[in-house]
């Protein structure tokens, strides 16, 4: 390694971005995100902050070309819009891995403490790049790690960012063994660091109690159907019979729950009555109520269309209740700014121009509370939080991914749920169009899954959470922590630069 370290400053910015970029699912290859950031670690504490910055950009736009090509696999848009999404995204993150190159470049300069500031950095930056309408907690590099059990447990405690910030320390910690005399005592240090984390996941996975608690039984749909023929005339009548054929058998199951993907029939099912009545019979025979993914539309008061991206709760009386998707994914379901700018509406990227719902709603099946997530919310820690701490004590995902075929996005995107599941410590059932459906338990084990492309109906016992984790009752802690950190280090600094 030490000879690597002596190779060119933009080779090792490349290497970093290939090894982390490798790291993330579906490869199974975390464990390159334990030394990955290496030369780059390397790069930034010896060349000057404009170089840095300019370098982790390198970096970044390899890696996440790399992890996220899948968006320029969407079926759903033109060649050309899609690639745009792409390009425009690799270049927006590649911006937060400059800003922490500079920015740890420069508390080295200034101090010679850019290492120890490098974890707190990370995280700071990770939260950030998680704020506003551009939000994307995706590509966090706890994702990297799911597959490790005992190495995600302590995210019911710190988040995800617990979990990155691990990843950061074990990488120092290699490289410090790398470049120093005395490499015996860095590689205790990181091997302490590692054991600590895994054994503290072996004591919870082990020592967190059955609940007991009446199971919920959900039966549930994935039904295969293709994305882009879903909505065609032609195949309307088609999709409409094989959702009713899987119903049946669902009903078949006797679960307490029936569970439909995103938008499942190519139908406003709360505005049909014709569309919704045969399904409404079908509930009452059996008394058993479905949870369906759908469009929305309503009419506001100045006679203009509004349409939602909507969970539908239907219960065999017809009786319904309506969650309007809140986190909609930017420059595919709706152009940012738009609602207090509408001329964005009127640009055309293929995109759909949907409106962001405003509350988490909670569901409730006989006396259990449930909420739903639809698709790309569930990368996003804060609203199973919402969900959960407004009462929510199992959570149901909807997704459609299959306008990504079978790429590297929807591994990730069941992965993301697995993290939801520990950070609560909630059971969650995840339901999709073409896959991955599937049971997650509160430690993070998959204990059913339909894989990609298959059409199959599956049933699960769950149990309802009674407790809320220290994640789940005060949020983000961790990161605001490493937050002010970050800023005190910066801050001393460049008082001591000054002096």
């Amino acid at each position: 390694m030490d000879s690597i370290l002596k190779r060119p400053h933009w080779q090792l910015a490349l290497l970093s971005g290939v090894l982390i970029g490798l790291s993330y699912p579906p490869l199974h290859l975390g464990f390159l995100a334990w030394f990955g950031l290496i030369p780059l670690i390397h790069v930034i504490l010896n060349v000057k902050s404009g170089q840095a910055a300019r370098l982790a950009f390198l970096a970044s736009i390899t890696a996440n070309f790399i992890s996220l090509y899948w968006i320029g696999f969407n079926s759903g848009a033109g060649f050309l819009p899609v690639f745009a999404s792409l390009v425009g995204a690799v270049l927006y993150l590649g911006i937060f891995w400059a800003g922490l190159g500079y920015f740890v470049s420069s508390i080295e300069k200034r101090s010679s403490q850019g290492l120890i500031a490098l974890p707190f950095v990370w995280v700071t930056m990770e939260f950030l790049r998680s704020l506003g309408a551009l939000g994307f907690p995706w590509i966090n590099l706890a994702l990297t790690q799911t597959v490790y059990l005992p190495l995600i447990q302590i995210a019911d405690i710190t988040g995800s960012y617990g979990i990155s910030f691990w990843i950061i320390l074990i990488n120092i910690g290699f490289y410090l063994a790398i470049i120093s005399k005395d490499k015996r005592k860095y590689l205790i240090f990181t091997s302490l660091v590692f054991l600590l984390v895994f054994s503290f996941g072996i004591i919870r996975i082990n020592t967190i109690d059955d609940i007991k608690t009446h199971p919920v039984t959900i039966a549930i749909t994935q039904p295969n159907i293709n994305p882009d023929e879903k909505w065609d005339p032609e195949s309307r009548e088609q999709n409409f019979a094989l959702m009713h054929d899987l119903l049946d058998s669902a009903l078949n199951l006797n679960p307490d729950l029936v569970l439909w993907p995103e938008s499942a029939v190519p139908t406003y099912l709360r505005l049909s009555s014709l569309r919704r009545r045969p399904i409404t019979t079908k509930l009452a025979k059996f008394n058993v109520p479905l949870l369906s993914g759908t469009v929305d539309r309503i009419i506001n008061s100045d006679g203009e269309k509004i349409y939602y991206n909507s969970t539908i709760f239907i219960k065999p009386d017809d009786s319904i209740k309506m969650y309007n998707k809140i986190h909609l994914v930017p420059f595919a379901e709706y152009i940012p700014l738009s609602e207090k700018f509408p001329t964005l509406k009127k640009l055309n990227f293929g995109q759909g121009n949907f409106t962001s719902g405003k509350e988490y709603t909670v569901f409730e099946l006989d006396s259990v509370k449930f909420s739903n997530l639809i698709c790309y919310e569930s990368s996003m820690p804060k609203a199973v939080r919402n969900f959960i701490k407004n009462g929510a004590q199992f959570i149901t995902i909807q997704a459609n991914d299959g306008w990504l075929g079978n790429s590297a996005g929807p591994y990730q995107h069941f992965e993301l749920a697995r993290l939801r599941a520990v950070e609560n410590r909630v059971p969650i059932v995840r339901c999709a169009n073409t896959g991955i459906s599937g049971v997650i338990n509160p430690i993070g084990i998959v204990q059913q899954k339909i894989p990609l492309g298959n059409e199959a109906i599956i049933i699960a016992d769950i149990l309802p959470i009674q407790n809320l984790t220290f994640y789940t009752k005060y949020g983000e802690i961790f990161a605001v922590l490493c937050i002010i950190i970050s800023l005190i280090i910066f801050t001393s600094a460049w008082i001591n630069r000054t002096k």
